[in-house]
């Protein structure tokens, strides 16, 4: 999350007839989604999963990930890698990276070229409906002493996080069940430096911001803050009812049915001093008026520390949240309609 921000594969329409499932053009099987549980999905994400990957992303190979540096370029080549593996498409035709040129940044600033990354599954009955899983995947870099900040949990939690949603997705459309919307899993980079990843994105989509329905933002979920020490089953929502209040009524409900988590809105407001709705890649949407959820769990002593290390991550706990998430985004892909904007 960043420190401080002032104010400022077309798929044929499928149809299950008597006879069977039925294929697409590309011997799919296509099978009807609302028979299936999203539960058998969720729990392919495992706490064994996001550390293994956790402690590649927040190695000292990567070096802080800091924008435009090399660690930065060796983060981004590994979510190509994990994509290319589990044989997720890019968003963009033959490529997973979108460029944010250098001219983008803050003149005098000295921050390089760097990249978005973009993965997509495209939905079956309302492909041009699009729903969003982002986080950032920067951090800070290296201290002036050389000691690498590794930012496991801000924000190495949120991007492990975002691959094993993305995986979950892509096993259910391995068993036939793709989900009626497409979903763009977006890593966006320069958060750091001033949400400049995320502001690219929106200000040079790939799809139509009118025709994204909401963006799910994860940026900080592997840690406990000093107000839940001994809890085990929180998370931090920002904004879900902000733009739409139906948004927050689907996210609570999926929680309710599934796993009742305890759901703080401590920090859900405009005016919270934190000003935390202000300070990760969500707000690139909101302010465009897609509708967001930010999830978060709160600050720690090794906030933007170099002790922000994957030793200190609760796996468990950070596999739930990334679940919840999952749910989520699960029924926002395939329910009927879109959430609507509040009036």
């Amino acid at each position: 999350m960043k420190k401080i921000l002032l104010p400022t594969l077309v798929l044929a329409t499928f149809v299950l007839v008597k006879c069977g499932p039925q294929k697409n053009s590309d011997d799919e099987v296509m099978k009807d989604i609302s028979k299936v549980d999203p539960m058998k999905y969720a729990e392919t994400i495992t706490a064994s999963d996001l550390k293994d990957l956790l402690y590649v992303y927040a190695s000292d190979e990567f070096e802080g990930r800091e924008t435009g540096e090399p660690g930065q370029k060796k983060a981004v080549e590994f979510l190509k890698a994990f994509y290319e593996d589990h044989k997720i498409q890019p968003a963009i035709e033959g490529n997973y990276f979108q460029t944010v040129p250098e001219s983008f940044f803050r003149p005098g600033s000295g921050i390089k070229a760097s990249e978005n990354v973009l993965a997509f599954i495209k939905g079956s009955t309302k492909p041009d409906e699009i729903l969003v899983i982002s986080s950032h995947l920067d951090h800070i870099g290296i201290t002036d002493d050389g000691v690498v900040n590794n930012g496991a949990d801000d924000d190495g939690s949120g991007t492990v996080s975002v691959l094993e949603i993305a995986q979950a997705f892509q096993k259910a459309v391995k068993d036939g069940y793709r989900p009626k919307r497409s979903i763009l899993f977006l890593h966006v980079t320069g958060e750091e430096k001033g949400l400049y990843g995320s502001r690219y994105y929106t200000e040079n989509p790939v799809f139509p911001l009118a025709n994204t329905i909401a963006d799910l933002n994860i940026d900080m979920v592997g840690r406990k803050d000093y107000d839940h020490p001994n809890d085990d089953n929180y998370i931090y929502l920002i904004g879900s009812s902000m733009l739409s209040t139906e948004l927050h009524d689907v996210s609570e409900e999926m929680n309710n049915k599934y796993l009742n988590m305890n759901l703080d809105y401590k920090y859900d407001a405009p005016d919270d001093p934190n000003r935390f709705y202000y300070r990760s890649d969500h707000y690139n949407f909101a302010k465009n008026n897609v509708p967001v959820i930010f999830y978060f769990n709160g600050v720690h002593d090794d906030y933007h520390k170099p002790t922000d290390t994957p030793d200190k991550i609760e796996y468990p706990l950070m596999a739930k949240r990334a679940k919840l998430i999952f749910l989520t985004a699960w029924e926002l892909a395939n329910r009927e309609n879109r959430p609507a904007l509040n009036q």
